[in-house]
């Protein structure tokens, strides 16, 4: 996890004196001033989850940064097969902008044909990760870890869990715990976190790794029972629930990562423009606040990085995805 920390320190960087100073639009030689008109954020999930939440706000404040405001359009469908399609066809003008999970590179694996490529995106920035969270319905009697692998071992194959999706990375984190630990459990993949969740909590099945920000709220009211989160550290919104590897199963971290990609071929002056107002948002007090409150580890960094972020995270989810048989049409 320490290649994620690098890419905290190019947020400096950009704050170089305040926003009001710095042009509000990017130029270069043979390319016209930019932003000429609303900008297009594309979010391919549905409004009023994890990622759109996390998206509005960076959004608002880009938009003061930029001059121009920030047009948020959902297009959920297919794992955000359909969303990233639709940006990865646009024009690279720099108007149309796709705010993008970690599911952008489980489609590439997932997918004999997703409708896009890696290659079809220009990296803009890194811009958050969302831990995920092990959570048992409070009828299961396991109040920690070992005891829910001891319940599991036991009873190879009686119990269920719910995912947001075959192939989601919901589903490949139980698959991940569940392998690592020699345990069989049944997977009923759901059309989204909110009924993966509601199902659990109400006992249809038994458990689920989903977002900490979509879980939380249950968790709270006592429906649901947090037994570990895959981040490299526990996490403030919920400072008594172990780690994976303070519980007994280390090298599972993992996390639900966002950022942003522009189509490939958009002028590198606009790009640079883009992540410079990205890196201001994730910078501001405000913004951070807003984020912490969600769950939501702030990141931020350079295109390159998160280039090569993109990269790492493909190779390593394509091997799971592998590993797990799952293929979808």
């Amino acid at each position: 996890m320490m290649r994620r920390r690098s890419l905290l320190a190019p947020v400096a960087l950009a704050l170089v004196g305040p926003p009001a100073a710095r042009p509000a639009r990017a130029q270069s030689s043979g390319h016209a001033p930019w932003p000429q008109r609303p900008i297009r954020v594309t979010i391919a999930f549905p409004p009023g989850g994890p990622t759109d939440l996390v998206a509005r706000v960076l959004g608002e404040h880009m938009a003061r940064t930029l001059g121009q405001p920030l047009v948020v359009e959902n297009r959920p469908g297919a794992n955000g097969n359909i969303g990233a399609e639709q940006v990865a066809r646009a024009e690279p003008d720099g108007h149309s902008v796709l705010y993008n999970t970690s599911s952008i590179v489980l489609s590439t694996a997932l997918y004999d044909k997703p409708g896009f490529a890696l290659s079809d995106f220009a990296p803009v920035v890194l811009t958050a990760s969302v831990p995920l969270v092990l959570a048992v319905n409070p009828a299961l009697p396991a109040e920690d870890l070992a005891g829910f692998v001891a319940l599991l071992r036991a009873s190879p194959g009686r119990f269920a869990y719910g995912s947001s999706g075959n192939g989601n990375v919901t589903h490949l984190a139980n698959f991940r715990i569940l392998r690592a630990a020699g345990l069989q459990a049944t997977h009923v993949p759901y059309r989204g976190s909110a009924p993966a969740l509601t199902d659990a909590a109400g006992g249809q099945v038994q458990f689920v790794t989903d977002t900490l920000n979509s879980a939380l709220p249950l968790i709270r009211d006592g429906r649901l029972r947090a037994l570990a989160v895959t981040s490299p550290r526990r996490v403030p919104l919920l400072p008594e629930v172990p780690t994976l590897a303070e519980a007994g199963m280390p090298g599972l971290e993992s996390g639900a990562w966002q950022g942003l990609l522009v189509p490939a071929r958009t002028p590198a002056p606009v790009v640079a423009r883009l992540n410079e107002a990205a890196n201001l948002a994730l910078a501001d007090a405000t913004v951070r606040e807003r984020l912490a409150i969600q769950g939501a580890e702030i990141l931020g960094g350079t295109p390159e990085a998160y280039g090569a972020w993109i990269r790492e995270e493909s190779a390593r989810w394509g091997q799971v995805i592998a590993e797990s048989g799952v293929k979808l049409d």
